[in-house]
């Protein structure tokens, strides 16, 4: 589904299955010890810059305190009643020690399969467990829900949201936001899903807070209906509609050796 759990798979959960009458088998969770190294508070990435050092050694310590991250979107995907997989996505710096780890805290944390997958390095081969650990956890079974009926309120909807995935305290609707609310429920349509834009870089709006943060009150900027597409969608924070490109293309920096058939830039 993209992104976080909680930004793409909760989308099309309460969304496109609900819509499509799709009842998913299992949820495949993919995770990368890099990812969780950061979510434990770990230095911060800069782009352009060289990794830290404690993304690319064995830290199983920092591992560890970051896995609180991926606990939470295993928690969240258990409450739509389905099994969940987690694929160990193996980087090349990643230690055998580390990636055992994780498998073994995501099995404690409710997964009924969690595999290590190599398919970066080593194609369809890499990711023959992973194939066979999604085939068991869907033959396992299963009671899939939706987190909300539609007949809720658009303001309870938003609440139930936060309050379920996203672990804040509740939301605090700001003065656009309201007044487009009232709108949309004179129109007559408060039945529609709710569609979060919000940052997929953490549970909450600040995209610095990592980890599994709570205690906090998400605001709600702007509420915007896409009523052809059959959904209304809350701006969090500072959250842009804008596509996050680069000013510069990134194809200018891809190439084909002609020599070797070596495509270069790619990574």
């Amino acid at each position: 589904a993209g992104f976080g759990a909680d930004i793409g798979m909760e989308k099309f959960f309460n969304i496109k299955c609900r819509y499509s009458g799709l009842i998913p088998n299992c949820v495949a969770m993919v995770a990368t010890v890099r990812a969780l190294k950061m979510h434990s508070g770990g230095p911060t990435v800069t782009a352009g810059q060289p990794i830290p050092s404690e993304y690319s050694q064995e830290n199983l310590e920092l591992l560890a305190k970051g896995f609180v991250n991926l606990e939470r979107h295993i928690g969240n995907a258990l409450k739509f009643g389905i099994p969940v997989c987690v694929a160990v996505n193996r980087m090349k710096c990643d230690s055998e020690a580390e990636v055992q780890l994780l498998c073994r805290l995501s099995r404690e944390a409710g997964a009924s399969e969690a595999v290590v997958s190599s398919h970066w390095a080593d194609g369809g081969e890499g990711a023959r467990n992973l194939a066979e650990a999604v085939v068991r956890a869907c033959s396992r079974s299963s009671n899939f829900r939706f987190l909300y009926p539609l007949e809720k309120s658009i303001e309870e909807k938003m609440v139930i949201i936060a309050k379920e995935i996203y672990h804040a305290d509740g939301i605090e609707i700001l003065p656009e936001a309201r007044e487009k609310i009232e709108r949309y429920k004179r129109q007559g349509f408060s039945h529609l899903p709710i569609c979060m834009a919000k940052t997929h870089l953490s549970f909450s709006h600040l995209p610095e807070l990592k980890g599994a943060p709570s205690g906090f009150t998400l605001p709600i900027r702007d509420v915007r209906a896409s009523v052809g597409a059959g959904f209304l969608y809350p701006l969090v924070g500072t959250m842009s509609t804008m596509p996050g490109l680069p000013t510069r293309p990134c194809f200018y920096d891809i190439d084909i050796d002609t020599t070797t058939g070596e495509i270069q830039g790619l990574f």
